[in-house]
């Protein structure tokens, strides 16, 4: 059984990597950047190596809140509102945000992509406070825009500086005195503050900057994360930039069924504190079965972990696919000898556990 997976994924490997390979037609600077990698692969090796096959790569709330849902409201005879006008006033309201300061996107990649388009130019740089999603990167590098060292930080002012609180991978919050440092210090140098506030419902909301209406700030929020579907992000900023990345954003991204999932959902926003407890109570299962074997780790505000096993990631990665499991490989972050696992219900962090034991010794 274990030839027969690793044959099928040294075939999975290989499809890869021609794909890569033929993508790479070039840019004007003669090379196409590649793909960020995410948690996005699982459905195609569950196909490979059958349904028991476990993802904790993609951090999904695992304890997302279940309601009654029913989807023929979700009219698919006509075309969504690209306003989402409705919708837009229901977050207002959880918010306490004007809905002239909210846009809507299907995915963080989405937002940052056109964020990223719209404002900025081929000359301009940014600066990515690390560990960061690789996205943000890419998107920069997309626009044909720089994104800054620090040594170039010495002499050059960025146009947008990324960061990620909670941050992805290490789980770590910047509480809100710090945040409210930076972005004097953004609005003083006359940049951008582009805050990936995704996890921020899983954590501490009282460190959250969204409900600050600051000159130069863009935050990102997402549902999605919490409610365990992936999908709907959505960002607050003033209405003139926001009626500027809702005319760069594609016509009707967020679907019918997406649009009237969230409406639902937001009716039982106020519930989450039930799963932050069961995520929390999870985290210190975690934290004592991995000091017992010595592993060093982080400890996260929201339901991921990261492990530093002291192997190279791409490696234990590998080995951990043989088990019947995908963890995150966080070279792309950076961390060439870490990995990344989502917190998920008892039975399969066990699942989970054993196999990295196992691929240690």
């Amino acid at each position: 059984m274990l030839i027969k997976r690793k044959l099928f994924f040294l075939q999975y490997i290989y499809a890869r990597a021609l794909i890569n390979n033929n993508s790479e037609w070039g840019t004007m600077a003669g090379r196409f950047p590649k793909k960020a990698v995410d948690g996005g692969k699982v459905q195609e090796l569950q196909r490979i190596f059958g349904h028991d096959f476990l993802g904790v790569s993609a951090s999904i709330n695992p304890f997302g809140l279940a309601f009654p849902m029913d989807f023929a409201c979700a009219n698919l005879s006509i075309y969504p509102d690209d306003g989402y006008t409705e919708l837009k006033e229901i977050i207002s309201l959880v918010f306490s945000q004007n809905s002239e300061e909210i846009g809507l996107g299907n995915g963080s990649a989405e937002l940052i992509r056109v964020y990223c388009h719209t404002i900025h130019q081929p000359d301009d740089a940014a600066r990515i406070d690390l560990p960061a999603f690789s996205e943000y990167g890419l998107s920069m590098e997309l626009t044909g825009a720089e994104v800054l060292s620090k040594e170039q930080l010495q002499s050059r002012i960025p146009r947008t500086c990324f960061i990620c609180n909670p941050n992805n991978p290490t789980g770590t919050i910047l509480p809100r005195n710090v945040m409210l440092f930076e972005l004097r210090r953004c609005k003083a140098e006359g940049t951008y503050r582009f805050v990936d506030a995704a996890f921020m419902d899983q954590s501490e909301l009282e460190d959250s900057v969204a409900c600050l209406l600051v000159a130069n700030l863009f935050v990102v929020r997402s549902l999605t994360k919490f409610f365990g579907i992936p999908g709907i992000q959505f960002g607050f900023d003033d209405p003139d930039l926001i009626d500027k990345i809702d005319t760069a954003r594609p016509q009707r991204t967020v679907n019918a069924f997406v649009e009237h999932y969230e409406k639902l959902g937001f009716a039982h926003y106020h519930e989450q504190c039930t799963s932050t407890q069961r995520i929390a109570a999870e985290h210190e299962w975690y934290y004592a079965l991995l000091k017992d074997v010595g592993l060093s780790y982080e400890c996260s505000s929201v339901n991921y972990i990261l492990i530093h096993p002291n192997r190279y990631a791409a490696a234990f990665t590998s080995e951990m696919m043989d088990r019947g499991i995908l963890v995150c490989d966080c070279t792309s972050f950076g961390l060439p000898d870490s990995i990344q696992v989502s917190v998920e219900m008892r039975e399969k962090n066990v699942r989970v556990l054993e196999a990295i034991f196992a691929c240690l010794h």
